[in-house]
């Protein structure tokens, strides 16, 4: 039985996300087990780098799988990619240790968060983008993004996940946010935060709240107390799900 290491891109538009939820309910993880049971004609279960939400996109989700097949790589990869829709593809397949786990051995994962700050609201690009027409103040978003960087208790910026049936512990809530970049060129602003793992909907809630410092809601000394306050209720709104990707997972 072979380990295998994949490397996947999707548009997350019309997934409800990774993870498999149910029949009726269209998710990535689905669709390969469903291409992978086609090839193999065996039950394939899949493992995910971690979940993403509905709407939100990937360039670099990471999987593994164990299969029997005696393809090689290359024709794998073609045959994996010939039985999947056109929104999600497998950009690398690799034989990885027995003991590789996608979920388990992550070191690092990056998100982007893509804005385009400008008063026309985007065509191309509407569906892996959130338009804001009014003004952003990108230097104060800077200065509080930089307040969020480091070990912390994030829990202010976790929405409750409806897969527990109670809020984790404390300690359960640190996270190591190693960075928490703003850059911009031209109308597009993009927003990358890398960690050692993101709470649910982490990433999203810190966006929201520094689009709150950036039209002027927040200032980013507010930002810092509502870290150490643990509060959710007093951070911003969780920014859209599609204007996220999940850029790269390190091991």
């Amino acid at each position: 039985m072979k380990n295998f290491k994949i490397t996947i891109e999707y548009d997350g538009t019309h997934f409800s996300g990774w993870q498999v939820q149910g029949q009726n309910t269209r998710t990535v993880q689905g669709e390969i087990e469903r291409a992978l049971e086609t090839i193999t004609q065996k039950r394939v279960r899949v493992f995910g780098s971690g979940r993403t939400d509905s709407g939100v996109h990937a360039k670099g989700q990471v999987a593994h799988f164990k299969s029997q097949t005696k393809m090689g790589l290359q024709e794998f990869l073609c045959a994996l990619n010939g039985n999947l829709p056109d929104d999600v593809r497998i950009t690398k397949i690799e034989e990885a240790s027995p003991k590789f786990h996608a979920q388990f051995h992550v070191k690092t994962k990056t998100y982007r968060y893509t804005i385009l700050n400008r008063a026309v609201s985007p065509v191309m690009e509407r569906n892996f983008c959130l338009h804001v027409p009014y003004k952003l103040n990108i230097a104060r978003m800077r200065e509080a993004a930089r307040l969020l960087e480091g070990r912390h208790d994030f829990r202010s910026f976790m929405t409750g996940d409806p897969g527990q049936r109670k809020a984790p512990p404390e300690k359960d809530t640190v996270r190591n946010l190693f960075s928490l970049k703003i850059t911009r060129k031209k109308h597009f602003i993009f927003i990358d935060a890398q960690s050692n793992g993101f709470l649910y909907k982490m990433v999203r809630s810190i966006i929201g709240t520094l689009l709150f410092v950036g039209s002027g809601k927040l200032t980013p000394q507010e930002v810092a107390v509502i870290l150490k306050s643990k509060n959710r209720t007093m951070a911003g709104d969780t920014a859209p799900a599609h204007g996220l990707c999940l850029m790269e997972v390190v091991y």
